[in-house]
């Protein structure tokens, strides 16, 4: 033995690996809100095509018969 102390590791990660952790969580947080945002979207989209077509269905009963 040389007599040397062996520097200790701690156990917590260090700050680099903490940062790239929260780097990680925000970008998945912001793909999951954009998804989320598209889906609403589409689904608004499809309630007013739905909608319109009703709409014109219902004057072109109105005017024609």
């Amino acid at each position: 033995m040389n007599g040397q102390i062996e520097p200790t590791r701690s156990k917590s990660p260090s700050v680099l690996k903490k940062g790239l952790a929260g780097v990680v969580l925000v970008v998945v947080a912001a793909l999951v809100l954009k998804a989320l945002i598209g889906f609403v979207i589409a689904i608004f989209g499809v309630i007013v095509l739905v909608a319109v077509i009703v709409a014109v269905l219902w004057a072109l009963k109105t005017i024609v018969w």
